[in-house]
């Protein structure tokens, strides 16, 4: 959700009907292949969350060090990317300075990947040259990617888009053998000087990319929204060019097959759309060799914010608000994805690309000050339980909303995400803060199992260490005695997550024969026996 304007209060108000007020319960078998934690900890972003200085001061073109400090409390950033910044006019393409805007991307990706943060390119919206093809008032970025009267059924209908994603894949991903007669900058003209828009081949600074953003925009009207048929077939022309079928420099596998292509995440989290998608690729793409489906992306992906808005539903009066997310059906939509995935292969992988909580008390999504915590803090839990209630249900990567406030300081636009950021101006919130303390003390570690689910007490691994989370599932300040079975330790350290800080706090205690009784709050904590 890359601009959140005031229709996104009747997307919330639609989106959570799937979700409703009781907890999963369901028992969450052990795993021994769990994904590593630092994977469940990355945010959304803009190309102005690493270069811009907010002062005004700096240099759009070169990073912005205090930014940058802050992007690096995340392991992962979906960057959204207007599809006309990459190509302001139809066939000729810039990405170091882009044309519109004169965004470095290649400055951006080259030193995200050293400092260790993986970068999912999400290209998004219609350009203006492709939707002044309709006619006035049918005229909108959020218009499907194909020029008026193309047949929005068939992949040869999304071939611009197709070409740009291969254009894309073929500078940024890492076959160094992409034909170069068949890779362009700025079309005939080309930005000569310091590296400055010119050819390049294979830089190796991406490894996955994002095919639009909640394609299914029902809330936009027929014009914006795919259905899950027109979405496969753009997805096809996307992949590989139709099976190659659509000719030379077309699609991200024909310019890097190792790069992995993720759907656009979809808003309204039914595995229905997908499932649609699925049937589509067997009648339209066929089967692999093994006998899988030749699917038309490696990666499953969809969208979900955890609030209590349950519209029609009456099992309970709505206050409006975001909840805490083991409250909702968060784990069993999790859990309907995963299994889908599971019969398609070995490889294919579940994201979700945007979840989070706004700070502003008259959102939908907001979160709560609970007894002595304020907002701040709530959020903060909520976040980083939403990674741990991921890890349990298997899904594989996760983007939080957002790594700034859409609105400016001061500014309150009434949009229900305006207010979502991570971080805000030259500083960390407390939800960022724990995200980074997590992932610097646990983010190699794998979820393995849980072993109780109120409190919740999971088990993660690493080698042989483990390390168990333990946290309260609920939203009023409830707090639970646990007697944690340490196998014989002697001692244990318990980790304590905290606001401001770069590390967690840690302390070292003894057991009870083994035993560690441990009050647990709403806020994780961590412990590890010595």
């Amino acid at each position: 959700m890359n601009i959140k304007s005031l229709h996104y209060n009747l997307l919330v108000f639609l989106f959570l009907v799937f979700c409703s007020s009781c907890r999963t319960g369901s028992e969450i078998a052990p795993s021994s292949d769990g994904v590593k934690f630092k994977y469940l900890l990355g945010v959304n972003g803009h190309e102005w969350d690493f270069l811009e200085d907010p002062s005004g001061k700096g240099v759009s073109t070169d990073i912005y060090e205090p930014k940058m400090k802050l992007m690096k409390s995340f392991s992962g950033v979906r960057h959204y990317i207007d599809w006309d910044k990459l190509e302001t006019t139809q066939g000729n393409y810039s990405y170091n300075p882009t044309h519109k805007g004169g965004w470095n991307y290649d400055t951006i990706y080259v030193r995200s990947k050293a400092e260790g943060i993986d970068i999912l390119p999400c290209i998004k919206n219609t350009p203006d040259w492709m939707y002044n093809t309709y006619q006035e008032g049918d005229r909108d970025t959020d218009n499907l990617p194909l020029f008026k009267g193309q047949d929005r059924e068939k992949p040869q209908s999304y071939v611009d888009m197709a070409k740009l994603a291969f254009q894309f894949a073929a500078r940024y991903g890492s076959n160094k053998h992409v034909d170069a007669t068949l890779v362009k900058v700025n079309g005939k003209e080309r930005w000569h000087g310091d590296g400055v828009n010119v050819v390049k081949i294979g830089m190796d600074v991406i490894k996955y990319i994002e095919c639009n953003n909640e394609p299914d925009k029902w809330w936009k009207g027929k014009r914006a929204q795919f259905s899950p048929t027109e979405f496969a077939a753009s997805l096809s022309a996307f992949y590989d060019g139709h099976k190659g079928t659509m000719g030379k420099g077309v699609g991200v596998k024909n310019a890097d097959p190792g790069m992995k292509v993720v759907m656009g995440g979809i808003a309204k989290p039914d595995v229905n759309f997908v499932k649609e998608m699925v049937e589509w690729c067997k009648e339209n793409r066929g089967y692999k060799a093994d006998g899988t489906v030749n699917l038309c992306f490696d990666i499953i992906n969809y969208h979900m914010y955890s609030n209590d808005n349950t519209s029609w539903f009456s099992k309970f009066a709505s206050k409006k608000r975001g909840m805490a997310p083991e409250l909702n059906n968060m784990g069993k939509i999790a859990d309907s994805f995963v299994d889908l995935a599971r019969t398609l292969g070995s490889n294919v992988e579940v994201w979700s690309t945007e979840l989070g909580y706004d700070l502003r008390e008259q959102s939908v999504q907001r979160a709560i000050p609970i007894g002595t915590k304020s907002v701040l803090l709530t959020q903060a839990d909520w976040i980083l339980r939403s990674s741990l209630l991921y890890a349990r249900h298997g899904i594989n990567r996760i983007f939080f909303y957002q790594a700034f406030d859409s609105d400016q300081p001061g500014e309150n636009t009434g949009n229900p995400f305006g207010k979502s950021g991570l971080l805000q101006q030259e500083s960390r919130r407390p939800s960022a803060d724990y995200l980074l303390q997590a992932g610097k003390l646990m983010g190699e570690y794998r979820y393995s199992h849980t072993i109780n689910q109120d409190p919740f007490v999971d088990v993660y691994r690493l080698n042989k260490k483990e390390m168990y989370v333990l946290v309260v599932p609920d939203e009023v300040g409830r707090t639970e005695d646990y007697e944690l079975d340490l196998k014989g330790a002697k001692n244990a350290i318990i980790y304590s997550l905290k606001p401001g800080a770069d590390q967690v706090e840690q302390k070292q205690v003894a057991t009870s024969g083994g035993i560690l009784k441990i009050n647990v709050t709403e806020t994780p904590v961590f412990v590890q026996a010595l």
